[in-house]
Protein backbone atom coordinates (compact mmCIF):
# COMPACT_ATOMS: atom_id res chain seq x y z
CA UNK A 1 0.00 0.00 0.00
CA UNK A 2 1.61 3.50 -0.98
CA UNK A 3 2.43 6.32 1.85
CA UNK A 4 -0.81 8.62 2.06
CA UNK A 5 1.66 11.47 0.91
CA UNK A 6 2.95 9.51 -2.81
CA UNK A 7 -1.48 9.85 -3.74
CA UNK A 8 -0.95 13.67 -4.64
CA UNK A 9 2.84 14.09 -5.31
CA UNK A 10 2.95 14.32 -8.81
CA UNK A 11 0.17 16.82 -9.15
CA UNK A 12 1.86 19.02 -6.32
CA UNK A 13 5.24 18.36 -8.22
CA UNK A 14 3.30 20.09 -11.41
CA UNK A 15 1.53 22.92 -9.58
CA UNK A 16 4.75 23.97 -8.21
CA UNK A 17 6.52 23.62 -11.33
CA UNK A 18 3.25 25.79 -13.21
CA UNK A 19 3.51 28.50 -10.37
CA UNK A 20 6.84 28.76 -9.73
CA UNK A 21 6.85 27.67 -6.30
CA UNK A 22 9.55 25.90 -4.34
CA UNK A 23 11.02 24.88 -1.33
CA UNK A 24 14.02 26.46 0.45
CA UNK A 25 15.60 26.46 3.62
CA UNK A 26 18.01 29.05 3.65
CA UNK A 27 19.22 32.14 1.88
CA UNK A 28 21.20 29.65 -0.12
CA UNK A 29 19.06 27.82 -1.83
CA UNK A 30 16.37 30.48 -2.32
CA UNK A 31 19.43 32.50 -4.15
CA UNK A 32 19.73 29.35 -6.10
CA UNK A 33 15.76 28.94 -7.00
CA UNK A 34 14.86 32.65 -7.29
CA UNK A 35 13.67 34.18 -10.18
CA UNK A 36 14.76 38.09 -10.60
CA UNK A 37 12.00 40.93 -10.96
CA UNK A 38 9.47 38.06 -8.79
CA UNK A 39 8.36 39.11 -5.77
CA UNK A 40 8.02 35.99 -3.24
CA UNK A 41 5.89 35.23 -0.53
CA UNK A 42 7.62 32.73 2.41
CA UNK A 43 4.83 29.89 3.56
CA UNK A 44 5.21 27.03 6.36
CA UNK A 45 7.41 24.93 6.23
CA UNK A 46 10.12 26.16 3.37
CA UNK A 47 7.46 26.71 0.86
CA UNK A 48 8.49 29.59 -1.50
CA UNK A 49 5.41 31.12 -3.74
CA UNK A 50 5.68 34.10 -6.53
CA UNK A 51 3.27 36.63 -4.16
CA UNK A 52 0.79 37.14 -7.66
CA UNK A 53 0.48 33.04 -7.51
CA UNK A 54 -0.19 32.23 -3.85
CA UNK A 55 -4.32 31.87 -4.36
CA UNK A 56 -3.72 29.63 -6.92
CA UNK A 57 -1.01 27.78 -4.93
CA UNK A 58 -3.55 27.27 -1.97
CA UNK A 59 -6.34 26.22 -4.01
CA UNK A 60 -4.14 24.10 -6.47
CA UNK A 61 -2.88 22.17 -2.69
CA UNK A 62 -6.72 21.73 -1.60
CA UNK A 63 -7.95 20.18 -4.81
CA UNK A 64 -4.61 18.23 -4.85
CA UNK A 65 -4.99 16.81 -1.35
CA UNK A 66 -9.04 16.36 -1.71
CA UNK A 67 -8.11 14.03 -4.98
CA UNK A 68 -4.79 12.19 -3.41
CA UNK A 69 -7.53 10.96 -0.66
CA UNK A 70 -10.10 10.68 -2.70
CA UNK A 71 -7.92 7.89 -4.41
CA UNK A 72 -6.58 6.45 -1.98
CA UNK A 73 -10.23 5.86 -0.12
CA UNK A 74 -10.79 3.94 -3.59
CA UNK A 75 -7.59 1.56 -3.80
CA UNK A 76 -7.46 0.88 0.10
CA UNK A 77 -10.84 1.49 1.74
CA UNK A 78 -11.15 2.84 5.16
CA UNK A 79 -9.96 0.22 7.87
CA UNK A 80 -6.94 -0.23 5.76
CA UNK A 81 -5.82 3.71 5.47
CA UNK A 82 -6.57 3.52 9.54
CA UNK A 83 -4.43 0.62 10.06
CA UNK A 84 -1.81 2.55 7.90
CA UNK A 85 -1.41 6.01 9.64
CA UNK A 86 -1.89 4.23 13.50
CA UNK A 87 1.17 1.68 12.52
CA UNK A 88 2.89 4.69 10.44
CA UNK A 89 2.92 6.57 13.78
CA UNK A 90 3.69 4.00 16.00
CA UNK A 91 0.68 4.35 17.99
CA UNK A 92 0.99 0.72 19.56
CA UNK A 93 4.54 2.06 21.13
CA UNK A 94 3.54 6.08 21.84
CA UNK A 95 -0.05 5.17 23.06
CA UNK A 96 -0.69 8.87 21.03
CA UNK A 97 -3.58 8.62 19.02
CA UNK A 98 -3.04 12.56 17.91
CA UNK A 99 -0.79 12.25 15.11
CA UNK A 100 -2.98 9.43 13.48
CA UNK A 101 -6.63 11.17 14.05
CA UNK A 102 -4.76 14.42 12.76
CA UNK A 103 -3.90 12.67 9.79
CA UNK A 104 -7.46 11.04 9.22
CA UNK A 105 -9.24 14.65 9.58
CA UNK A 106 -9.16 15.44 5.62
CA UNK A 107 -10.68 11.32 5.41
CA UNK A 108 -13.03 12.02 7.82
CA UNK A 109 -14.18 15.91 5.96
CA UNK A 110 -14.66 14.06 2.48
CA UNK A 111 -16.22 10.23 3.80
CA UNK A 112 -17.88 11.20 7.26
CA UNK A 113 -19.75 7.74 7.05
CA UNK A 114 -16.62 6.01 6.56
CA UNK A 115 -14.21 6.67 9.13
CA UNK A 116 -16.87 7.04 11.94
CA UNK A 117 -15.39 7.64 15.54
CA UNK A 118 -16.35 3.52 15.75
CA UNK A 119 -14.58 2.27 13.51
CA UNK A 120 -11.17 4.25 14.21
CA UNK A 121 -11.32 3.24 17.91
CA UNK A 122 -12.35 -0.64 16.49
CA UNK A 123 -9.27 -0.79 14.33
CA UNK A 124 -7.15 1.48 16.52
CA UNK A 125 -8.00 -1.75 19.03
CA UNK A 126 -7.41 -4.50 16.32
CA UNK A 127 -4.03 -2.95 15.40
CA UNK A 128 -2.93 -3.19 19.01
CA UNK A 129 -3.61 -6.60 19.35
CA UNK A 130 -2.06 -7.32 16.07
CA UNK A 131 1.04 -5.69 17.11
CA UNK A 132 0.69 -7.29 20.69
CA UNK A 133 0.80 -10.74 18.83
CA UNK A 134 3.93 -9.38 16.59
CA UNK A 135 5.91 -7.98 19.30
CA UNK A 136 5.83 -4.58 17.13
CA UNK A 137 7.54 -2.87 20.17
Amino acid sequence: MKAASEYGQEAISNLFEELGAFFAFGQKQFDEKKKEGVKYVALDGGMICPKENINLLIEGLNEASKKAIEQDFRENGAKNIIEREYFNYETQISMDRTNVLESLEGYKLYFPNDFTDELINKTFAECFKKAVENDWF
